[in-house]
């Protein structure tokens, strides 16, 4: 089997394999990437929930708002 010039232009050559990312090389990567995914993943689970502690600490501090101004207004009517 004969080749074209183009696909003789397309043939890997000793170098363009040596570039190649060898297994461990790879396994090692993914291993990092797969470490900073599960920081992430971490990190908004602890976001998630310190979002809801924020929440009901709101929510308390509302309804002592809330209570107060009808308190404000029950002796603001009955000083007049």
């Amino acid at each position: 089997m004969t080749l074209t010039l183009e696909q003789f232009n397309k043939l890997a050559t000793k170098d363009d394999l040596e570039r190649l990312v060898s297994k461990e090389e790879f396994n090692e990567k993914f291993d990092q990437v797969l470490t900073a995914v599960d920081s992430l993943a971490k990190e908004v689970r602890d976001f998630k929930a310190e979002m809801a502690s924020n929440q009901m600490a709101h929510n308390r501090f509302q309804g002592e708002i809330d209570d107060l101004q009808v308190r404000t207004r029950r002796l603001e009517l009955g000083a007049v």
